[in-house]
This record gives structure tokens, C-alpha cells and sequence, in this order.
């Protein structure tokens, strides 16, 4: 009889077999499922406190996937041999994982749970990220803890006008279309997609099409709970201090409703610092008087958040002004300026209201390309997308240094917005590099980075198919009633029900994220949702196009020139020399940079167009093939006894014999020829050895 009570489900996913397995591997976690899709395999763990920390006041949920190198076959990079800090795309997946589950746990739960992902085996056709997001769910499913799962997870592809469920690597090159969805039974909890400038309508059909696929996936893992699922946890949450909540409402609800009435941003939060301060200070004063224990400033702060968000969600939902006097739909004002820096390739400030983004981009050669190297196989990235938000840019002080998450995920959904509009390398054979430096953020600061990155490529010249523009978007939703805001600010993002980021062309969307706080939504809002957000980047692209002008600058500058030009594959060899002496010699000699690909195109960057263009003839010398009728001029390398050798090209040289060197009877070669001396002579065949032989005597005789 085995030690192991063992558990599997297995299901049809798309094209591939999915199987979950409990019971066997790491039994001590509160719950722990192994995914197999394909070769693909992952462990995933779910363990939590069963004690809340003292004074608590925040759910502290952590979600880490962890890829190693065994998985693929591999040893890690590096001196030590060992996995590191995560990768980019190890936290770009722990926030994918993050993002649906976070919602269904209980208002109140605010014991620690962690959840961690092994990629234990990895087939290079099937990307862990689905089988993770299933495996996470399916662990805190049979865990008991208080979670009101499961979640399916399915990506979704867009081939020949069709929708293909959970694609391959391979498929995804052909699709116009890669999305993620996640959601419970009944409702759609998060999206992350990018697309080739689809129309809305088809990204709404991919979301649904994902969520009706994935049901397949909820199914199984309430399968497995019902056979091995762990007794849920007797948890609830803690009894309202009513006569507390009732106090605080009588010291601030007027002040609040005043605050909400206040346009800026800044002033209204030294008004809100002011509240908080009073109402700290008037509950202890109360408990003094009354020689009763002070309420728990945690709790109190608790009840003044919700205070403000009924403030804010009431107003809205009776058609009242948002909090800076917009209706729902309008964008707030906006002001464009392009090649602000000298120095820069690009550069452009896009301030939307409060939010301002200063987007800068680099252009450079293929050495700049960002090489990537994962489990997945190795690849090259010539667009690369940074987004940096230091403290200042909501007033604060706080840690400054190595990207933090949310700034890692803004990046990409940055860049997943511009990549559909990129030129391809044929006709832009640059690396390019866009950072984007928030200095102002009050909302939908990634949608800014999206509208200033198209901008300041094209203030570098870069020849983009089409402007791009996004908005993030807001729901507010009380029971059937539901307000969609356009262009979010900060509170209305922290007191709403959704975040829903579009972005796309005029003739479609490029990429869209969305995570909902409340337990799903349906179709109908979503469609309103996507509705709206067309109208709203419909209007900003209008503003891009009014204030920017149509279409890229001249190239700057200061970015390198290009030149390419195509050599003989088989002379690939005589360019880069022994160990690579000739290719580094001429890049010293002539300070250019040279990249030469297999198939013998080569391209020269340089500042200088001159310095180009000599490194340029100097590769086309190496390579060039000696001819038959020819005239070059050379050097004399070495006198011989019976004539002379002449340099050609480099790396070429051939010989004059004396008797080609006048029409006289030559003697002596050096009465004629000095080493050194630079000389014109005429190829007029090879020997049999296909040494090129030369001759003075016959230009002697056409002059």
C-alpha cells in the first residue's frame, strides 16, 4: 500500500491534456497541486498563517513563480551556477497569478498567505503561465482557506479569423492576437493581451470565447477539491464595532462630503491628512473623558476608507460630478511637447490633468538588441520599454532604485500597446529604447507612457504605421446599477471596482488589461466599457495628431547612421579574420560598429556618415574578388629576384614579373620598384595556382 494518498484529474485544454495531481509531492503545504500540460510541469503551493499579525490591517498575499534551468535541460548563467533574483518574465508572471486570485479572498482575511510556483519541466511549445495560474487556483481550492474560487485561466489566439484555444509558441508567430483571461464560473476577473489593431468587438468575443474554454478547468479542480479538498478553516470576520463607526461618521462625514468638492489633488489630500488627524484626536479625547482603552487607529482608519469611497461612489452613481467636476466621459485636458531635450534621439512630455509622463527613446544597432535567455529558449528584443515612477510624482518621499513590480508591469503593458505599430527591421533596422519617466501621477499614468512613447519615437524619427493612444477606464457598480468613468484618476482607481486600460490605432486596439476588485463582471459592462474607451482614444489620438502633426521627424542627429550592405556568406570569414583580429581592427580604425548576420549582410553605425562610408569601402575591398582587366593601385610588399609583389585588396596581393614591369629589358626589379612604392598595375590573368599576375607594361602601352 503506497505512503501516498494520490489524487489526479485529468481534462481536454484546447490541443493538449491537462492533469492535476494532489497528494504526493510537498504534503506539509496547507495545499499543493502538480499541473502537467503537455511536457510542461509545475508545483503549486499554497501555505497560510493561521494568525492574524497583530494591529493587521491589510491583506499580505505574495505570489511567486520560480523557473528554473533544470526545467529546460540547462545549467543557470553565471559564476555560481545558481538561479538568482527573478527574471522580468518571472514577475510579469507572479503578477498575472496575483491578479485574479486577489479579489476572492473575504474583505477582512488578513492572514498571510503565500503562494509559490515551480516550473519543474518545461515543453518550449507550452508556456507555464496557463498551468500556474490553474495550478495556484486549484492549491488555495483544496487548501480550506477562505477563498471563494476556483479560477479558470485560458490563453487565447486569433488565427485566419478564428479563435484557437490555448495556442502553442509556435501558433502565437501566426496570431494576431495573444490574450490572457481569468475568471470564476460566472464572471470574467482579468485580462492581459496584446493585438495586431483588432476591433473591439473581437476582443470581447476572444474574452468570452477564453471564459465559456476555461470552465473546463473550474470543473476539474472542483473534482479534485471534492475528493481531496482540506475541511475549510471556521473563519469570520470580525464583528463591526457599530457604535465606533457611528462615532466617526458623526466627526466626519461633512468634512468628507467638503474634501471630495476639492479639484486638486494635493490640496484634497492635506485636507484628508487634516480629518484623519481630528478624528485621531477627538476618539482619544473621547476615550480619556470616558477612562475607556483608545479604538484601534487601524480599524478607525478602516471606517474612514469606506466613508470615502461611499462619498465618492454615491456621487457618481447619481449622475453627481466626479471628484475634478468631469462627467463620465470626458478626458481631462491635455498638453503635448515634442523634442524638449537636446541630447536625446526623442523625447516628449505628455501631461494628461495631474498625470504627466517625459518619454524618452534611444535608437541603436543590433548590438544593443536585449538578449533573452529562459527556460523557453533564447531570443533577441529590439524594442525595449522602461517605466519609472519615483516618490515625487505623488508628492511622497519613499526608496528609489531597482524597478518594483507595478513598474515592471506597466513596462510591458507599455509596450505591448506600441510593439503593433513598430516598422519591421527590413525598413528599420534600429534597436530601439523607450523610457518613461512619470513625473506627475494622478491615474492611468501607463496609458500617459503609451500616448508620450509614440510621440517621442516619432520625434526620433522612427517611422511608426500609426499613432497609438490609450485610456484607462473605471466601473463604479452597486448592485444592478453600474457608471463606466473615462480617464481614471488616482482615487477613482482606489475607491472603484475596475481598472480597464485600452490602447490601440484608430482602426483598432493593440493591447488591453483589466482587473476587477469585485467579484467579475459581465459582458454587457465590458462592452460598454471597451464602447466608451473607444470614444475617449478616439479623442486624445485627435489631440496627438492636432498638437504633434502627422507622421515621424527627420532621423535626430545624434542617433547613429546605418549602412548595410551585402557580402558573399563564404566572406563572412575574411571580414571578422582570425579570432576575430580584422573585424576589430577595422572598428578601431574607422570607430564604427559593425554587425555582420549569417546570411552576409552587414551593417555599419557610426555618428560620423564619412567614417561610415570608409569602413564601408574598406569591407567592400576585403570581400571584393580580383579581376581580369582591372587596374589597381598598391603597394609594393616584397621584391623578388624575378619581379615584385604587389598589394591589391586586403588580404590580396599578386605578382609582377620583371618582365611586365616596362617595355626595356629590365635587369634589376629594384632599379625600377622600391618596397613601399605605391604603383599601378593591370590584372591580366591567374597562374595555375589562381594567383593573380600583373603588369605594369600594359598601362605603359594603352597610355
Amino acid at each position: 500500500m503506497s505512503m501516498f494518498n494520490k489524487v489526479s484529474k485529468s481534462f481536454m485544454f484546447g490541443q493538449h491534456e491537462v492533469t492535476l495531481t494532489t497528494g504526493e509531492i510537498a504534503r506539509q503545504a496547507s495545499g499543493a497541486v502538480v499541473v502537467q500540460m503537455g511536457d510542461t510541469v509545475i508545483l503549486a503551493t499554497v501555505v497560510a498563517k493561521k494568525e492574524t499579525k497583530p494591529g493587521q490591517d491589510f491583506f499580505p498575499l505574495t505570489v511567486d513563480y520560480i523557473e528554473k534551468a533544470y526545467a529546460a535541460g540547462k545549467f543557470p548563467g553565471g559564476f555560481f551556477k545558481r538561479e538568482g533574483r527573478p527574471s522580468e518574465h518571472e514577475t510579469l508572471t507572479s503578477r498575472l497569478i496575483d491578479r485574479p486570485i486577489r479579489p476572492l479572498f473575504p474583505d477582512g482575511f488578513f492572514n498571510e498567505v503565500q503562494v509559490i510556483i515551480h516550473v519543474l519541466s518545461v515543453d518550449p511549445e507550452i508556456n507555464p503561465d496557463i498551468p500556474s495560474m490553474i495550478g495556484a487556483s486549484a492549491a488555495l481550492t483544496i487548501s480550506g482557506i477562505p477563498f471563494k474560487g476556483p479560477i479558470g485561466a485560458c490563453r487565447v489566439g486569433y488565427v485566419n479569423g478564428g479563435f484557437v484555444c490555448n495556442p502553442t509558441v509556435s501558433q502565437l508567430k501566426e496570431s494576431r492576437l495573444d490574450l490572457v483571461v481569468a475568471g470564476t464560473e460566472r464572471a470574467v476577473l482579468m485580462v492581459e493581451s496584446e493585438a495586431d489593431c483588432l476591433p473591439e468587438q473581437t476582443m470581447l468575443d476572444a474574452v468570452m470565447f477564453g471564459h465559456q474554454q476555461m470552465q473546463v478547468a473550474i470543473n476539474a479542480i472542483h473534482e479534485l477539491t471534492a475528493e481531496a479538498g482540506k475541511p475549510a478553516w471556521d473563519w469570520q470576520p470580525a464583528p463591526k464595532n457599530e457604535a465606533l463607526i457611528a462615532r466617526v461618521h458623526e466627526i466626519a462625514q461633512a468634512d468628507i462630503e467638503e474634501a471630495y468638492t476639492i479639484r486638486s489633488k494635493q490640496s484634497r489630500t492635506e485636507k484628508l491628512r487634516a480629518i484623519y488627524e481630528k478624528v485621531e484626536a477627538q476618539l482619544t479625547a473621547d476615550a480619556e473623558a470616558a477612562g475607556t482603552e483608545v479604538a484601534d487607529m487601524n480599524e478607525v482608519h478602516g471606517i474612514l476608507f469606506e466613508m470615502e469611497a461611499h462619498v465618492v461612489r454615491t456621487n457618481i452613481l447619481e449622475g453627481k460630478p466626479r471628484i475634478d467636476g468631469r462627467d463620465t466621459r470626458t478626458v481631462r485636458p491635455i498638453e503635448i511637447r515634442q523634442s524638449i531635450l537636446p541630447r536625446t534621439h526623442g523625447s516628449a512630455l505628455f501631461t494628461r490633468g495631474e498625470t504627466q509622463a517625459l518619454v524618452l527613446t534611444t535608437l541603436g544597432t543590433k548590438q544593443d538588441e536585449q538578449i533573452i535567455d529562459n527556460i523557453m529558449g533564447e531570443s533577441r528584443d529590439r524594442f525595449i520599454m522602461h517605466y519609472n515612477m519615483p516618490p515625487f510624482a505623488t508628492g511622497e518621499t519613499g526608496r528609489v532604485g531597482s524597478p518594483k513590480r507595478r513598474e515592471i508591469g506597466h513596462g510591458r503593458l507599455a509596450k505591448r500597446a506600441l510593439k503593433a505599430v513598430l516598422p519591421s527591421a527590413e525598413e528599420f533596422n534600429y534597436s530601439i529604447r523607450v523610457v518613461s519617466e512619470i513625473c506627475e501621477s494622478n491615474g492611468s499614468s501607463s496609458m500617459a507612457s503609451v500616448c508620450g512613447g509614440c510621440l517621442s519615437m516619432l520625434d526620433a524619427g522612427v517611422p511608426l504605421k500609426d499613432y497609438v493612444a490609450g485610456v484607462a477606464m473605471g466601473l463604479i457598480k452597486e448592485g444592478n446599477k453600474f457608471a463606466v468613468l473615462t480617464d481614471i484618476l488616482g482615487d477613482e482607481d482606489h475607491l472603484g471596482d475596475m481598472d480597464f486600460k485600452v490602447a490601440g490605432t484608430e482602426n483598432g486596439v493593440t493591447a488591453l488589461q483589466m482587473d476587477i476588485k469585485i467579484e467579475g463582471i459581465t459582458a454587457e459592462i465590458m462592452q460598454a466599457a471597451l464602447a466608451q474607451a473607444h470614444e475617449g482614444r478616439m479623442h486624445i489620438l485627435g489631440k496627438m495628431h492636432e498638437m504633434a502633426g502627422d507622421g515621424a521627424k527627420e532621423l535626430s542627429v545624434w542617433a547613429p547612421r546605418l549602412l548595410t550592405i551585402k557580402i558573399n556568406p563564404e566572406k563572412i570569414r575574411d571580414v571578422i579574420g582570425k579570432g576575430g583580429a580584422t573585424i576589430r581592427g577595422l572598428c578601431e580604425e574607422t570607430g564604427c560598429q559593425i554587425d555582420i548576420e549569417d546570411d552576409g549582410t552587414v551593417t555599419i553605425a557610426s555618428n560620423d556618415t564619412e567614417r561610415a562610408e570608409f569602413a564601408k569601402k574598406r569591407i567592400e575591398d576585403i570581400t571584393a574578388d580580383v579581376e581580369v582587366g582591372k587596374i589597381y593601385e598598391g603597394p609594393v610588399v616584397k621584391l623578388l629576384d624575378f619581379g615584385a609583389i604587389i598589394g591589391l585588396l586586403p588580404g590580396k596581393d599578386g605578382l609582377l614579373h620583371i618582365s611586365q614591369i616596362a617595355n626595356e629589358r629590365v635587369n634589376q626589379v629594384s632599379d625600377y620598384l622600391q618596397e613601399g612604392q605605391t604603383v599601378r598595375v593591370k590584372v591580366i590573368g591567374f597562374d595555375d595556382k589562381n594567383r593573380p599576375r600583373l603588369s605594369m607594361k600594359a598601362l605603359l602601352n594603352e597610355e
